[in-house]
C-alpha cells in the first residue's frame, strides 16, 4: 500500500487475519489483543522473535542479584563485557522433582544444566529458600530475586548465565517446556503479537557491521538515524507471531535513494555496488516513488494452525524432501543438453 505508516498496515492486517481464525477455528478462542513487543524485549521475555503468548511466563535479567555474590561461577561471568543472567520464574514448579527434571531437560539441549531456587515452606511455616543457588549467595539476595519475580510458597526460579545470544534460545526453550510441564500455557486459543523495532544492523563474528534482517527497510529516523551508531539504528520491520509461529513478515520499505546509499555504506557497500545491484529499484525510486509498505503472510503456516498440525508438510500438497526434491512428480528432473545449451550452461562431472 502507498502512503501507509506501519500502523495502517496492522490495522488493515488484523481484521482479515483475525477473521479468518475465527471462522475457521470457531471451536478455539481467538484474541482480540494483539499487543506491540519490541524484538529486543521478545528475546529477553521468551527467548524467541516468535513468542508463544499462551504461556504466561516472562524472563527477567537478575544479574545485579549474582555480581560479586558467593556463587562464583555467575559472579565470574559477570565480570566479562555483554553477559547476563536471567531467570525463568516457574509458579507451582517448587519441587526438587521437578528442578531435577528441568535441569535434565537444559542438559540434553548442550548445556551444563541451570542452576535454581525453590521456595517451600520451613518446619515454623515460615518461607524458607533451597537449592545450591540459595546456599551460595545466601538469603538477602534470594529474598531480592524472590520479590523481583513475584514469586512464593510452592514457586521456583531457573537461571542461566552468558553472554545471551549463546543461551537465549535454550532459554526460549526451557520457558516453553516449564509452561508445559506446570500446565500454565493455555490451550484451545490462539494468541498473536505484533514483533517491531527489529535492529537494522548487527556485528559479524570479525567485528563488521552488516544488515541484521531485510536490507530495504526504511530505518526510524530516516537518513539522520544513520548519523550515529548503526547498532542504534531500528527499522520499520514487523512479524506477526501466533502461538510460537511467525504468520506474517512486512515492512515499511526504503524508498528514497539517498537514505538507501547511506545504509549500505554502513554495511560496507559502495554506491557503485548498490547501483549495480539494485540499479532498477534505484532508478525507479529516482522518479519519485510514494511511500509504501505491506506484508505477506505465509498461507501454508495459517493452515496448519487452523488444522491442528504441529508440522507444516502435513498441509503442504507435494511436499519436498531435504534434497529439494518432489518425489511425487518425479522433480527436478535432468535438464536436456538443448536446454543447457540456450541458457549457456554445462555440468560439469563430479570427478
Amino acid at each position: 500500500m502507498s502512503f501507509v505508516t506501519q500502523d495502517d498496515v496492522f490495522a488493515a492486517v488484523q481484521p482479515v487475519i483475525q477473521g479468518v481464525f475465527e471462522e475457521f477455528a470457531p471451536d478455539k478462542k481467538v484474541s482480540a489483543d494483539w499487543p506491540l513487543i519490541a524484538y529486543r524485549d521478545s528475546l529477553l521475555w521468551y527467548g524467541s522473535d516468535k513468542p508463544d503468548l499462551r504461556n504466561p511466563i516472562k524472563m527477567q535479567i537478575v544479574s545485579d542479584h549474582f555480581r560479586d555474590s558467593g556463587f562464583a561461577i555467575f559472579a565470574k561471568l559477570l565480570e566479562n563485557e555483554g553477559t547476563q543472567v536471567r531467570a525463568i520464574p516457574a509458579p507451582t514448579g517448587g519441587s526438587r522433582k521437578f528442578c531435577d527434571r528441568m535441569n535434565a531437560f537444559a542438559q540434553k539441549e548442550g548445556l551444563p544444566g541451570m542452576g535454581y531456587i525453590l521456595w517451600r515452606k520451613a518446619e515454623d511455616g515460615a518461607l524458607e529458600a533451597a537449592g545450591p543457588l540459595a546456599k551460595n549467595i545466601g538469603p538477602e539476595r534470594t529474598e531480592a530475586i524472590r520479590q523481583q519475580l513475584g514469586l512464593g510458597i510452592g514457586d521456583a526460579a531457573f537461571f542461566l548465565a552468558g553472554k545471551p545470544d549463546q543461551f537465549e534460545a535454550v532459554a526460549g526453550r526451557a520457558r516453553n517446556e516449564i509452561g508445559r510441564e506446570l500446565g500454565l500455557t493455555e490451550e484451545g486459543c490462539f494468541k498473536f503479537a505484533w514483533i517491531v523495532d527489529f535492529p537494522m544492523y548487527e556485528k559479524t563474528d570479525d567485528g563488521k557491521i552488516d544488515f541484521s534482517h531485510n536490507p530495504f527497510s526504511m530505518p526510524q529516523g530516516g537518513l539522520e538515524a544513520l548519523q550515529g551508531d548503526p547498532l542504534d539504528v531500528y527499522a520499520y520491520q514487523y512479524d506477526l507471531a501466533c502461538n510460537g509461529y511467525e504468520l506474517l513478515s512486512g515492512g515499511i520499505r526504503n524508498h528514497k535513494p539517498e537514505i538507501m546509499f547511506k545504509a549500505f555504506e554502513l554495511a560496507g557497500y559502495p554506491a557503485s555496488e548498490v547501483e549495480k545491484r539494485f540499479g532498477g529499484m534505484v532508478k525507479a525510486f529516482k522518479y519519485g516513488a510514494p511511500p509504501h509498505g505491506g506484508c505477506a503472510a505465509g498461507i501454508d503456516r495459517i493452515v496448519m494452525l487452523l488444522a491442528n498440525e504441529q508440522n507444516i508438510r502435513q498441509v503442504i500438497l507435494f511436499p519436498m524432501n531435504q534434497r529439494a526434491e518432489d518425489l511425487l512428480m518425479g522433480a527436478p528432473s535432468e535438464p536436456l543438453n538443448e536446454q543447457l545449451r540456450d541458457l549457456r550452461l554445462r555440468v560439469v562431472p563430479k570427478d
